[in-house]
């Protein structure tokens, strides 16, 4: 039981200190794409797949059109839609290309990561900075130096402190949605499925 509790204590401080290097300006230019978008997609792979499909589902409750990356009823991208694209390294293959072929075909690439210096960074019209560790920091070098420090990481394994920052910042970014596109709660739960 200590351990669930440190390890839950680890991501709060986790969300709490990647609030520190959110961008405002870098957040409106992110919504406003939203906003304006004709269609929205979103991908990511793994655990930050699903961060996505929470996001896509919050954004068809605001009225927007969204579709998730693979699935069956996703149209063709254009000029005048958006991806939001999610990957902590900012390197996953599928995702990286994704926003390639979105570029190409003239659709605004939105980005979540924690390394805005990595090929979907470099690729992205705008981006969230979301701080934590990610999958690629199981494989760093300094690793084993953290470790020993005290550093114990390892408490949020692989991706989990940067899909649950990702998933906690989407669903506030919905909240700034809500206000700008004057949507309120009632409006949204008239939007949500009543085949369940």
């Amino acid at each position: 039981m200590e351990i669930m509790k440190t390890s839950i204590q680890a991501i709060l401080e986790n969300i709490e200190n990647a609030q520190e290097f959110l961008d405002e300006k870098a957040i409106d230019e992110f919504e406003d794409i939203i906003i304006n978008a004709n269609n929205v997609f979103v991908t990511g792979a793994g655990r930050s797949g699903l961060a996505a499909k929470a996001f896509a589902m919050r954004l068809m409750h605001l009225g927007l059109r969204a579709y998730v990356v693979g699935e069956t009823i996703s149209p063709a991208i254009n000029a005048d839609d958006c991806i939001v694209a999610i990957s902590g390294s900012g390197e996953t293959n599928t995702i990286v290309s994704a926003a390639k072929i979105s570029k190409t075909r003239g659709a605004k690439v939105l980005a979540l990561t924690s390394y805005p210096e990595s090929t979907l960074g470099q690729l992205c019209d705008s981006f969230i900075l979301v701080k934590g560790r990610t999958k690629k920091e199981v494989d760093d070098e300094n690793y084993m130096k953290r470790q020993i420090h005290g550093n114990y990481t390892s408490l949020t394994p692989l991706g989990t402190a940067f899909e649950l920052t990702t998933l906690v910042f989407l669903d506030a970014i919905v909240s700034e949605l809500m206000e700008k596109m004057h949507q309120t709660e009632s409006d949204l739960k008239a939007r949500h499925t009543v085949l369940e």
